[in-house]
């Protein structure tokens, strides 16, 4: 049930900043966004280095604004990086794919933006969730063609919101109310 909350609170909070996630994305150019340089010395094939996407709370977010025509090619890459995480041998991964949810909101956003939203929660603090290295590692002959497949999808580079769980307190007292035993007179 906790768990459950905390998902449907997430979601609130997804829904409540995800106008800013969209307008972000707006205002970035409808052109692809272009990919980053490969990290020197890496194998031929591997994705280009990519934005270290790291956790410092228990739980978090990415959010990911999809180009509408693109979402067919997104999911794809969704597919590889849930079968990456399920079939990793890296412990590291396996500690990340177990509190790994991908969610796809329902409402589309201005432009008819697609939002899709990891949820994270147990963070692993300090791991990359970056998904280049996952896919690369799981598919090295294939990692190059699969970050095109993202990289054309995608309408800006995400957006990572680290969340830290907020314990519930009691209330304060409330002052004495006054109660009158009279019924309300009316003018």
């Amino acid at each position: 049930m906790v768990r459950v909350r905390a998902v449907v609170g997430s979601l609130v909070l997804a829904s409540a900043m995800g106008a800013a996630v969209i307008d972000a994305a707006e205002q970035q150019s409808q052109t692809p966004a272009p990919a980053p340089p490969a990290q020197p010395g890496a194998p031929p094939g591997a994705p280009p280095a990519t934005q270290t996407r790291t956790f410092s709370a228990p739980a978090g977010l990415l959010f990911n604004t999809v180009r509408p025509e693109r979402v067919g090619d997104f999911e794809k890459v969704l597919a590889y990086l849930q079968a990456a995480l399920e079939n990793s041998s890296d412990p590291a991964v396996r500690d990340q794919a177990k509190g790994w949810r991908i969610f796809k909101a329902t409402e589309t956003g201005p432009g008819g933006v697609v939002l899709y939203l990891y949820f994270i929660d147990p963070a692993v603090m300090g791991a990359d969730y970056g998904i280049g290295k996952i896919l690369a590692d799981a598919y090295p002959d294939q990692a190059e063609q699969i970050w095109k497949l993202y990289t054309s999808a995608v309408s800006g580079g995400g957006t990572l919101l680290n969340l830290t769980p907020v314990k519930p307190i009691p209330p304060p007292p409330l002052g004495p109310q006054k109660r009158s035993d009279k019924p309300s007179e009316k003018p």
